[in-house]
C-alpha cells in the first residue's frame, strides 16, 4: 500500500491535499478503508458547514462498524462527494480518487499532520 507523497495525513486517518486557490481534499486513507470493510453508508457534512480540526464532521458505516469522519482541518465546506454518498464503495475502491469525501476552505491546517512517510510509519503499513 503507498500513500502518495503530495497529500498530508491525521492520526484520525483522514488525508488532506495541498490548497488550490484556499481549497482542500479531504478523504479517508486506504489504512482505514481496510480497516472499516466494505463501506455501505456515508453522512458527509453539508456545503456550508464549518467543520474544526479534529472534531466530527461526519459517519461513515461499514459491514463491519460504524466509524467517525473527523475533520483534518477547519474551515468551511464548499463542496461535498455526492459520487460517494450515492456509491459508498468509492471509499474502498478509490479512497485517494474517486473515493474523496469533501472540499473545505481552509481557515487553519493544523501543524500536526504527517507527511506519506510519517503516516505509513504511523499507521504501522
Amino acid at each position: 500500500m503507498s500513500n502518495p507523497q503530495q497529500l498530508r495525513y491525521s492520526k484520525e486517518h483522514e488525508w488532506l491535499s495541498a490548497a488550490e486557490d484556499g481549497v482542500s481534499t479531504v478523504g479517508i486513507t486506504e489504512h482505514a478503508a481496510n480497516a472499516l470493510g466494505d463501506v455501505v453508508y456515508v453522512q458527509l457534512p453539508a456545503v456550508g458547514d464549518t467543520v474544526t480540526a479534529g472534531e466530527t464532521c461526519g459517519e461513515l458505516e461499514s459491514t463491519k462498524s460504524v466509524s467517525d469522519l473527523y475533520s483534518p482541518v477547519t474551515g468551511e465546506v464548499v463542496e461535498a462527494n455526492e459520487d460517494v454518498v450515492a456509491d459508498p464503495s468509492l471509499v474502498n475502491t478509490a479512497p485517494f480518487e474517486g473515493g474523496w469525501l469533501f472540499k473545505v476552505r481552509v481557515a487553519e491546517e493544523p501543524k500536526d499532520l504527517l507527511s506519506a512517510d510519517e503516516y505509513t510509519e504511523f499507521s504501522g503499513e
